[in-house]
């Protein structure tokens, strides 16, 4: 928790300091108020005392009271503002560590559990550094000062205020010591529960075309239940603690009045002398009730934070793993390749998924130079998605280079390495917004290139019959749109970027063939000059490309022209009679 502090600003540190001053000055104005009763009472006591005496010590209390209302509402103010400001600041540095991780980092987390760091356990923190504020400063000086007040009465008192504050430091110890663990599981529990929802949200569809809501109800009830349960164990035994410290708040009010009446009784009235000695013990008596009291508060203040602090030490700890993680891919310092643009070329790459059992890509070397249309295709898991995963580094290989411009891609700025590439995921990813904000994703871009890119993208028909036309709505994840829209828009996006390597992962798919057929047409004649990395599973989408590389199990299986793979590649020559007739393939 201590190592967050690091996150406060200047602006914070110099709030926490005014919060400082006014807590010292609301918890000086309170243990006032016993001293002034305390004298209104002796005035009430002592006979021929003056009516103006005991108004002006009544004033005085009320100043008092009202000073301290000011001085709480005041650090309130300060703690809200220091809290808000430093997790919109916690959740700001949280969110550019997660953009910085690769897909690794992300993996291993978990995209649930990273939401949940990102929300509810800032927000726990959040709760703490308020309460901390108001409670975890002026409570222990509110009972240390206590103490030195009530320090030299009668010991009978200091002897009841001494039992009581040992069954409650036991009795609070005994508390942590069961809810603590308790309290650190809440949090990972909040990650299961939100992944159960996420994954039944997500998949909707196959849940109800499965019939399976009631098996995603009992995972969901599982997840809900084990959360459930830890979380009411450690709520009652906090609970618990509140009429424990009114039970003792009580027991020890009537332990100070009936030691008080003992003391007083013990002296007999038999002069002024003895009678001025029973209302100063009468007066003694209110003024350590009083201190007393205020003891208990402290601990009663100190149980509000030993509800909230387990959670907040845990979600903090998670905060920090998140902070901590440094991701695997580093941007290098490289940000101009010279003259060559447009090349790719992979020497005896191999790579294995992080806590994988065995390589997914071995020994892979080819070379796609400017230009030039080299598509990937196979059966499915022979690694066509992860080879080209590795040339944006979305991973990094385990072994041999990637290069692209005949530098390789570990020694880019990341910027400069993002520049070069337009890339295509398998999935087609919408964000919402507009047509246009979608299409020139992340870039202003001139209204004409826009345009043009969604004509080459053949998206230009449908986007026409929008009445809004590229300003058209977008919801999230593209869902008033179909999987063909959604492809063609995503490859107007990379299309807009105008980089010099453009990737398609499998994004034609979704297409019919006629579609197909002219989009790749425009992309032939509109994209000269660019070198274009195509993974398909349509031997029709990629027959005209200049290189196809046939992938086996992670390794290449042949490499060649569509005519030269149907006579020298026997894996290439199943997949495509799979697919098409020997007529078709001209055999």
């Amino acid at each position: 928790m201590i190592k967050l502090f690091r996150y406060l600003k200047l602006k914070e540190w110099l709030y926490f300091l005014i919060s400082l001053v006014f807590i010292v000055a609301q918890v000086f104005l309170d243990l006032k108020l016993p001293d002034y009763m305390s004298r209104i009472t002796m005035l009430v006591e002592t006979s021929g005392s003056a009516m103006g005496d005991i108004w002006s010590a009544g004033g005085m209390m009320l100043l008092c009271s009202l000073g301290s209302l000011a001085s709480s509402i005041t650090v309130c103010f300060l703690a809200a503002r220091i809290a808000a400001s430093y997790s919109k600041r916690l959740r700001a540095e949280m969110f550019n560590k997660v953009e910085s991780f690769s897909l690794e980092e992300i993996n291993a987390f978990s995209t649930a559990s990273l939401i949940t760091r990102s929300t509810n356990d800032v927000t726990q923190v959040q709760m703490l550094i308020v309460i901390s504020l108001q409670v975890v400063i002026k409570a222990p000086t509110m009972a240390v000062w206590a103490v030195m007040k009530i320090a030299g009465k009668a010991w009978q008192w200091s002897l009841a205020t001494a039992i009581t504050v040992a069954l409650l430091i036991i009795i609070l110890s005994i508390a942590i010591v069961l809810t603590f663990p308790k309290f650190r599981r809440v949090q990972w529990l909040q990650d299961a529960l939100n992944q159960s929802a996420r994954e039944n949200l997500t998949g909707i569809r196959v849940v109800r075309a499965y019939n399976a809501e009631d098996y995603q109800e009992k995972k969901f009830r599982k997840a809900n239940t084990e959360l459930l349960e830890n979380q009411l164990f450690a709520n009652r035994t906090m609970t618990l603690l509140s009429p424990f410290m009114s039970l003792s708040m009580n027991c020890l009010s009537m332990s100070i009045y009936w030691i008080g009446a003992v003391l007083i009784n013990s002296i007999a009235v038999e002069s002024a002398a003895s009678v001025a000695a029973r209302v100063g013990i009468f007066a003694d008596m209110i003024v350590f009730m009083s201190y007393a009291m205020q003891v208990i508060m402290s601990f009663l203040m100190i149980v509000m934070v030993a509800i909230v602090l387990p959670r907040a030490l845990e979600a903090a700890k998670r905060i920090l793993e998140v902070l901590k993680t440094e991701p695997k891919v580093v941007s290098g310092r490289l940000t101009d390749a010279g003259g060559v643009s447009g090349e790719v070329e992979f020497k005896n790459v191999s790579f294995t998924y992080p806590g994988g059992s065995g390589e997914v890509l071995s020994d892979i070397s080819f070379k796609a130079n400017k230009g030039e249309t080299v598509a990937f295709i196979g059966s499915t898991g022979s690694g066509k998605t992860t080879l080209v995963n590795l040339i944006p580094r979305f991973y990094d290989a385990s072994a041999g280079e990637v290069l692209v411009d005949g530098v390789n891609v570990r020694d880019y700025d990341l910027d400069t390495l993002y520049g070069k590439i337009s890339y295509v995921s398998q999935k087609a990813v919408m964000f919402s917004g507009t047509i246009a904000e979608n299409v020139a994703f992340g870039a202003n871009a001139e209204p004409e290139k826009l345009d043009r890119a969604i004509e080459i993208s053949r998206s230009a028909d449908f986007v026409s019959e929008l009445g809004e036309g590229t300003d058209a709505y977008v919801a999230r994840g593209g869902t008033n749109f179909s999987g063909g829209q959604k492809q063609r828009l995503s490859i107007a996006r990379a299309l807009c970027r105008d980089a010099e390597i453009l990737i398609f992962d499998d994004t034609f798919s979704a297409l019919d063939f006629k579609t197909d057929r002219q989009l790749r047409d425009a992309l032939k004649s509109e994209t000269e000059g660019k070198t274009k990395l195509i993974v398909a599973q349509r031997i029709g989408t990629i027959m005209s490309a200049d290189r196809i590389i046939v992938l086996d199990e992670g390794r290449i299986a042949g490499m060649g022209t569509h005519k030269e793979l149907l006579k020298s590649c026997e894996v290439y020559r199943q997949i495509a009679l799979s697919q098409l007739s020997e007529e078709e393939l001209a055999i």
